[in-house]
């Protein structure tokens, strides 16, 4: 897969093993790459890159990723697009449950 943005490569194994699906809608990613809805980007779930271990790196569909753009995590989850495709805090990958409880305390 390969990324740009200095995620070790044990960060970036680690994550692969992890994240099947999007972490944020759920969509099992597929290997054919045919659409972009099922295919998978690499994901700072807090949107700063020196932050490069397990629990900040993801992996989400390119859908998700350029929706939640540059906001936080938290401001995106109250977005149109989250509220039409019933993402919620509740909803997503356990990995972003503990960013999102992380940012709460």
């Amino acid at each position: 897969m390969g990324n740009r943005w200095g995620i070790p490569t044990e960060v970036e194994n680690f994550v692969i093993e992890r994240d099947k699906d999007c972490v944020y809608c759920g969509i099992t990613f597929t290997q054919d790459n045919s659409s972009r809805k099922t295919k998978q980007s690499w994901e700072h779930i807090i949107n700063d890159i020196r932050i490069n271990g397990v629990h900040n790196i993801a992996l989400c569909c390119i859908s998700c990723n350029a929706s939640k753009g540059a906001k936080s995590v938290v401001d995106w989850l109250e977005s149109k697009y989250c509220k039409d495709r019933d993402i919620t805090k509740e909803s997503v990958a356990l990995v972003v449950k503990q960013v999102i409880k992380k940012l709460s305390i």
